[in-house]
This record gives structure tokens, sequence and C-alpha cells, in this order.
């Protein structure tokens, strides 16, 4: 996808060297504002899943009519899921955790305890690369199957929905969930708990945000995440919010 943009980009300054050389500098200046805007436009759409734009993905139930909203965390199992399976089980709350599979591999007994405490787990990819918009179908595929395969041999599951890492999808993606069979989920709110370093404002970018079918993102590998969901459990719980499992809330099944 980066290559594309880039081949795109280049294109387009071209042109606009060639509006400057015949039409002048107004012209060229147009040009180049409509350049920003196109670049701006792809950015966004490309490292953002819940738009669908390339891709179709599962990120909220609008339709639902009770309070009811689901937590999700990615790039675990680590040791932090632990924590965090602590307090879920405080307060009997169910979530999704999409798993990368370098990470199953290296803790097999924290994911199955995931699915021992009623939780639902999902494909993160195998190596939760950097450079997923630059991969090909084939290596997509692969990164998609070699995590099913982990999670398979590990707990026996057959894994049917897949987050996409850091939310950047292209066609290519959609290509390879047709292929495997897979089915994405996104989020409706983005908490930052992986970039921003104050618990306050996560927690009150969540809750600003809150309403009923909202799915949550967070991260089980980070340290801050569990005082973090703690403190929003408490929330729904005296706004009277139930925190049930994504694919109940988004009413897709998540095991083939």
């Amino acid at each position: 996808m980066q290559f594309r943009i880039i081949n795109t980009i280049i294109i387009l300054l071209l042109a606009a060297g060639l509006v400057l050389a015949f039409f002048g500098i107004a012209s060229f200046i147009y040009v180049l504002v409509f350049i920003a805007f196109y670049i701006l436009f792809l950015l966004t759409v490309s490292t953002n899943v819940r738009f669908n734009f390339f891709v179709k993905s599962f990120s909220e139930n609008r339709k639902i009519k009770e309070n009811q909203i689901a937590i999700t965390f990615d790039d675990g199992p680590v040791e932090n899921t632990l924590e965090v399976l602590k307090v879920l089980d405080k307060y009997n709350a169910k979530a999704g955790f999409f798993c990368i599979g370098e990470s199953i591999e290296k803790h097999p007994e924290i994911f199955k305890k995931i699915i021992e405490k009623g939780h639902v787990v999902g494909n993160h990819t195998y190596t939760h690369t950097r450079k997923m918009g630059a991969l090909s179908v084939s290596r997509i595929i692969w990164e998609i199957e070699e995590c099913n395969r982990i999670a398979e041999e590990t707990a026996g599951i057959k894994l049917k929905l897949f987050r996409p890492p850091f939310g950047i999808v292209s066609p290519k993606t959609q290509k390879a969930l047709e292929r495997t069979g897979l089915k994405s989920v996104g989020w409706s709110i983005r908490s930052f708990d992986a970039v921003v370093s104050s618990e306050e404002i996560i927690l009150n970018r969540i809750k600003k945000r809150i309403k009923p079918g909202a799915v949550i993102l967070l991260h089980d590998n980070n340290a801050k995440t569990v005082n973090i969901l703690e403190q929003l459990l408490l929330f729904f719980k005296n706004n009277h919010y139930e925190v049930v499992r994504p694919d109940k809330l988004l009413e897709i099944n998540a095991y083939s």
C-alpha cells in the first residue's frame, strides 16, 4: 500500500510540475493543495480500520438498545495479561483478546487461561509487523494462517476474527481475508493507551465517547492498562453499563 501511495504521489508531483510550466503559479498551488488533501485522505482511510473503506469491519453495534459495550485488548498474551484477567474476574466482565501468534508461542498457558475464563480470542497476525501496509496478499495470508495454526495447536480452536496491527488495512488485506475466511473486527473507541502516558487523559477520552454498542480498544501488554481497566469497569457499573464479549455484542461467530 505504501509503495502504491508513493508512486501515485510521484505521478501527481510530476503533473504539478507540468501545470506550473504551462498554466502558471496559481494553478500549480491548486494542484499542490489537491495532492496534500489526497495524501491525508489515503493515510486516514488506510490506518483506520473502522472507516470500512478498504475492508469491511465490525466496529460497533449501532442497533443495540441495551446499555452494552465491549472491551477488547490487543498485543498479548503477555505476563501483564494475567493482571488484566484478575480485574475482569473481579467485575465479572468478559472481553476480547486479539493475540499475536509469536506471543501465543511464548505464553501458551496464558492464552489458554484467557479462553478458560470465558473470554474470546482473535487473530492479530503472527509477527505484528509495522510493515502491514506494504505486505503482499500472500504474506498477509501467511501472517493470518500462521497465527491461526498456533492458536489451534495451543488451544484446539479455529479463529474466525481478525484485527490488523495498528488498524492498517488496504485492498490486499481484504483479499487476504476473503481467502482465509476471517472477519475483521475494529473498534469505535481508540484509547491510545499505547502512546498516551496520562491515565486521566485516556479515561476521559473513553468516557466522553461511551454509548451503547461501543467497542473499546486497549492493550493488555501495557502495565497502566490494568488500573485504567479497573476505573473503567467501576464507571460502567455506576452508569449501568454491561460489559459483554465483542462477538456477542457484534453478533458474529468467533470460531469456526
